[in-house]
Formats: structure tokens, sequence, C-alpha cells
């Protein structure tokens, strides 16, 4: 094999590697370009779900702050409970169970 025809063949050997280098580096780089779009789209998405949340939870607490005002919790005791404010105060004692 003579010099000329070996470089012939070495020659088109690297730029076909270097070819498919590239090939592959544009694959790879369309992959992780959709990967991160997919992310994002996720991502956004979960901060919708979270805002959503917060905006739920900020309504319990007030709902629950209505609900338990001293106010109201006296009147629903009273009405449904006959419950009224005691004339004198007591101190009844229980019967304690004896323990061995």
């Amino acid at each position: 094999m003579s010099a000329a025809a070996a470089t012939r063949g070495g020659g088109t050997l690297v730029p076909l590697a270097l070819a498919l280098l590239v090939i592959a580096s544009a694959v790879a780089v369309v992959q992780v370009k959709h990967q991160n779009r997919s992310l994002t789209t996720r991502i956004e998405a979960a901060r919708q779900d979270h805002e959503a949340l917060q905006l739920e939870w900020a309504q319990l607490q007030l709902e629950e702050a209505t609900l338990a005002q001293h106010g109201r919790v006296d009147a629903i005791a009273r009405a449904q409970f006959g419950m009224v404010d005691p004339l004198d105060y007591q101190i009844v004692e229980t019967a304690r169970e004896a323990k061995p």
C-alpha cells in the first residue's frame, strides 16, 4: 500500500467520525431542550397549584377565625346547650378511683 492510498483511506475516516459526533451532539441538544421545556411546564403547574393551595389555606384560616369568635361560641353554647353563667362558683369533688 502506498503512502498516498493510506492518506486517502485514513483521510475520510476522521471527517466521517467528526460528522457522526456532530450529529450525536445535535441529537443530545434536542433531547436536553425537550427535557428542559417539559420540566419548565411541570414547575409552572406546581407553582399554580401552590398558589391555589396558599389561597385556600388563607381562606380556611379566615373561616376558622370567624367560627371561633368568642361571641359566636357563647351564643351557640347558650342556645343549643342551655348553658348559663353560674350564680355562685362551687368546687365539687369527685370520687377518685383507688390505684393498686
